[in-house]
């Protein structure tokens, strides 16, 4: 069986945005086309609702791309679990209220028991600093967190022999 991905809002969001000026911006769209062409068939993705919604606004045709990518993908199911990881690590504030959609993805997709959370969220999700506070509240729930990785991360040169 492949390694399951949960794919976060950022992901469909790079690799269908206007190619930006901006060289990091631009780097990370790059990565992440080349992880989405290349390398996602070597995985099982899977999302959410809330992702669905998050992709879903904005302006229209860009929101259309985005939902359009995320088409095909299985949607994890938002159960009572989830929703009280994800309040925990609200009330924890391990993630602040006003993203408050970042804590359902890390909830649903530790909940789920997916292997990574694919993301360029690095102010909430991928951030080192939230990951202790992160793995704490899924050990208190007997919950194994997943590897919450970049599009960068996934590709090196040991990528091959990595899974």
């Amino acid at each position: 069986m492949n390694s399951t991905v949960f794919i976060e809002t950022t992901i469909p969001s790079y690799y269908v945005g206007k190619r930006s000026r901006d060289i990091v911006q631009a780097a990370r769209q790059e990565l992440t086309i080349e992880w989405w062409d290349k390398h996602r068939s070597r995985y099982e993705l899977l999302s959410s609702q809330i992702v669905l919604d998050e992709a879903a606004r904005g302006d229209p045709a860009a929101a259309r791309k985005r939902l359009d990518l995320l088409a095909e993908i299985p949607l994890l199911v938002i159960t009572a679990g989830v929703v009280r990881i994800a309040e925990e690590l609200l009330k924890d504030d391990v993630v602040p209220e006003r993203a408050a959609d970042d804590a359902f993805h890390i909830a649903c997709a530790g909940v789920h028991g997916v292997d990574f959370l694919l993301t360029w969220n690095c102010k909430h999700i991928a951030n080192p600093h939230n990951q202790p506070r992160i793995r704490g509240c899924f050990a208190r729930h007997g919950i194994r967190m997943p590897v919450i990785c970049t599009p960068e991360e996934f590709i090196g040169d040991d990528y091959e022999h990595a899974y």
